[in-house]
C-alpha cells in the first residue's frame, strides 16, 4: 500500500473529526492483521510471555537520601511518551539499585505503564532503570524489532487494558498481560510492517500538519471576514458582507462552535446600530430618556442619585441617543445569605447564588429564603459580577427571585424594551470580562455596569432590532445544526469504515436515529413567543410555520433523536411556548431507520 493507495482509501476518514487518531489506530490494526500488504509466509501463535525476558521496576527507600540523584535514569510512568524515551524525571544510585527491586534495563527495551496510566508505553533510548509501575520487557530471537511487539500492544491497548482493575487507580497485572495471545509473522516480514507503518505514521503526521495549517487559514478567513462585518460603514456595505459570508460558509466555518464568535458580532452589531436604521415615522428616544428620568427621581435613594448624576451626559446624533447604561435602568446589587438564611423546604421566596443556577439561560433556584434584602422581579437581567463568569446572564422570569453578591439585577425603566436591554447586555458580556478587576475573586462593581455605553433607539427601532437578531440567531442555530449533523455522520461513517475494515467493533455514543414505533396525529401549536436567547428550537421552528406543525414534521425538521425531540417537546411545554397537546390519536407504524 503506498501512499497515493492510502490517502485515495481513507482521506475521507482523516477529515472526519479525530480523523487522524482514528487513521493511526487504523494503521496499527491493519499492521498486525498482515493487510498492509502480501503475506510472505504463515504467521505462528504465541503468548507475550514467550516473546522476551520480562521484568519491572522498583522504588528505593526514600528514607536513603545516597539512593537518590545519581547516575542512574529512573522513569516512572509520565515519563512514558508513546515514543523512544530519551530522559527521565529522576535518577538513582548505584547503591539505590543495588538496595532495590529496580533492574537496569537496556537501550531498545518496552516500557509498558501498568498501574494509573496503564498501557502507556515507550522503548528505552537509554540504560535506565523504572519504578514498579513499570513493566519492561527485552524482546528475544522471535522478534525482529523493539518497536513491533510496540505496534502490537498499541493496537491492541484497548482491548488488553480493559481488564484493567481497581477504581481509584486501575491497574493491570503481568500475568495477565504476559498470557495475551500473539501471531509473529517471519523475522524479515516484522521488518517490513514496521517499516511501513512507520511510512505511514510520517504520512498521517504530514496530513495532519496540513489540516493544522488548512484551519488556521480557514479560523483567519473567518475573523477577516466577521471583521468586515463589523467595520461595515453602511447598510449597504453590511448586506454585501453579509451575502460573502452567507456564500462562503462551508469554506469559512468548520465546527458547531465557531458559530458561536458570528453570534456574538450580531448582537455587537445590535447593539451598536448596525442592524437597523431610523424611520421617519419612530418615535423620539429621548422621551424613553426623559421617562426613565422621571422613574429615577422618583424610586431612587439619594446613593442612587448620585451614582446617576456621576455618569457622562447623553448626546444625541441622527435620531438615537447615546448614553450610560445607568442612565435607562436600576441596577440591584445582589447581597450574601449566611446558611441559616435560607432553606430547602420552599419557604419564602426563591434564592439563587450564582451563574450555576442558571440554566436555559433562566434561574433554576433549590433554596428559598424569607429575607429579602435583594430581591429581583420578573423581566429582569440577571447579571454575574463576581467570579470566572463575569458577564454571564440570565431572564429572571420568576416573580420574585432573591439575588447573592455574585449577581446584580438590571431592571428596564420607561418604555425600554426588555429584549433590547438583553441584547445590550449579552453584547457587553466580553467587555465585562475585560473590566473585571481583584485577585481572588475578580468581579465588576456597580460603576462597570452603570457605565456601559449603550445605544438608545426609538422603541420602534428596538423592535426591528429585536426582530432582526431573532433572524440572525435562528440562522445561526440552524447552521450549528447543520454543522452538528455534518460531523455526527461524519464520525458514524468513520466508525463503520473502521470496523469493516479490521473486523473489530467499536462504541458509539449514540444509536442510528430510530422512527418512533407509534405516531402523534395530534398537531403541535405555538404558545407564548420565547425570548430572543431562549433555547427552544422547536417553538422557533413553529413560528415560521404558521405556528402549527404536525409532530412528524416537527421532528424531522428538528433533526435530532427521537428521544431527544419529545424530550424537548416537555421542556417547551413547560415553558408555555408550546401549548399543551389535545389528547392525540396514535397510530402503530413499523420501526424504519432514517437515514441521515
Amino acid at each position: 500500500m503506498d501512499a497515493r493507495q492510502f490517502l485515495a482509501e481513507f482521506g475521507d476518514i482523516a477529515n472526519a473529526p479525530e480523523g487522524i487518531e482514528r487513521l493511526r489506530m487504523l494503521v496499527l490494526q491493519l499492521a498486525v492483521q498482515g493487510r498492509l500488504f502480501k503475506s510472505l509466509s504463515p504467521w505462528r501463535p504465541y503468548v507475550l510471555s514467550e516473546i522476551g525476558r520480562w521484568g519491572s521496576g522498583g522504588t528505593p527507600a526514600r528514607t536513603h537520601s545516597d539512593y537518590y540523584n545519581g547516575d542512574i535514569p529512573w522513569l516512572v510512568i509520565g515519563d512514558l511518551n508513546d515514543g523512544v524515551v530519551m530522559s527521565a524525571s529522576g535518577s538513582i544510585t548505584q547503591k539505590g539499585l543495588e538496595n532495590s527491586s529496580a533492574k537496569l534495563i537496556p537501550p531498545g527495551a518496552l516500557l509498558i505503564g501498568m498501574y494509573g496510566s496503564i498501557g502507556k508505553l515507550g522503548i528505552t533510548g537509554m540504560a535506565c532503570t523504572t519504578n514498579q509501575a513499570i513493566a519492561h520487557c527485552i524482546v528475544n530471537e522471535l522478534v525482529a524489532l523493539t518497536r513491533y511487539i510496540f505496534i502490537f500492544i498499541r493496537a491492541n491497548r484497548d482491548f488488553l487494558f480493559a481488564q484493567g482493575k481497581g477504581l481509584a487507580q486501575q491497574n493491570i497485572s503481568q500475568t495477565i498481560l504476559k498470557a495475551q495471545k500473539i501471531e509473529l509473522p517471519s523475522l524479515e516480514e516484522q521488518s517490513l510492517i514496521v517499516a511501513k507503518v512507520d511510512e505511514l505514521m510520517a504520512l498521517c503526521d504530514k496530513m495532519e500538519a496540513q489540516q493544522q495549517a488548512r484551519r488556521k487559514l480557514q479560523n483567519a478567513l473567518r475573523q477577516s471576514t466577521l471583521q468586515a462585518l463589523a467595520s461595515a460603514t453602511s447598510p449597504y456595505e453590511l448586506q454585501t458582507t453579509w451575502a460573502r459570508l452567507a456564500d462562503n460558509f462551508r469554506q469559512l466555518f468548520h465546527a458547531p462552535e465557531d458559530v458561536a464568535e458570528l453570534r456574538n458580532l450580531i448582537l455587537d452589531l445590535a447593539a451598536t446600530g448596525f442592524l437597523s436604521e431610523p424611520e421617519t415615522d419612530d418615535g423620539d428616544p429621548l422621551e424613553i430618556l426623559g421617562h426613565a428620568s422621571r422613574q429615577q427621581k422618583m424610586e431612587f435613594s439619594a446613593r442612587e442619585i448620585r451614582e446617576i448624576n456621576a455618569l457622562p451626559e447623553p448626546t444625541y446624533a441622527n435620531g438615537r441617543v447615546r448614553i450610560a447604561l445607568g442612565r435607562i435602568v436600576k441596577l440591584v446589587s445582589g447581597q450574601h445569605l449566611s446558611p441559616d438564611e435560607y432553606n430547602t423546604r420552599q419557604d419564602g421566596i426563591p434564592y439563587i447564588t450564582g451563574p450555576a443556577e442558571f440554566k436555559d439561560r433562566r434561574p433554576s433556584p433549590t433554596k428559598w429564603t424569607t429575607e429579602r434584602r435583594a430581591v429581583a422581579r420578573a423581566g429582569d437581567v440577571l447579571i454575574t459580577v463576581k467570579g470566572s463568569g463575569v458577564g454571564k446572564n440570565a431572564l429572571c422570569d420568576l416573580e420574585e427571585l432573591a439575588i447573592s453578591r455574585q449577581l446584580m439585577a438590571i431592571r428596564s425603566l420607561g418604555d425600554l424594551d426588555r429584549s433590547y436591554l438583553s441584547i445590550c447586555i449579552d453584547s457587553a458580556e466580553r467587555s465585562f470580562q475585560e473590566q473585571k478587576f481583584g485577585i481572588a475573586i475578580p468581579g465588576i462593581g456597580r460603576d462597570e455596569v452603570l457605565g456601559l455605553p449603550v445605544l438608545l433607539p426609538s422603541i420602534e427601532e428596538q423592535g426591528r432590532i429585536v426582530k432582526r437578531v431573532d433572524e440572525l440567531l435562528r440562522l445561526c442555530d440552524s447552521l450549528e445544526l447543520q454543522l452538528r449533523n455534518a460531523q455526527k455522520l461524519a464520525e458514524r461513517l468513520v466508525v463503520a469504515s473502521v470496523s469493516s475494515l479490521t473486523g473489530i467493533a467499536i462504541e458509539q455514543d449514540e444509536e442510528p436515529m430510530k422512527a418512533p414505533q407509534i405516531e402523534l396525529i395530534a398537531p403541535l401549536r405555538l404558545g407564548m413567543a420565547p425570548d430572543i436567547k431562549a433555547q427552544a428550537p422547536l417553538a422557533n421552528i413553529l413560528a415560521r410555520h404558521n405556528g402549527e406543525m404536525g409532530a412528524k414534521d416537527l421532528w424531522q425538521r428538528f433533526g435530532g433523536e427521537i428521544d431527544a425531540f419529545y424530550a424537548q417537546v416537555k421542556t417547551e411545554v413547560a415553558h408555555g411556548w408550546i401549548l399543551e397537546p389535545a389528547p392525540a390519536e396514535v397510530r402503530e407504524k413499523k420501526t424504519d431507520a432514517v437515514s441521515a
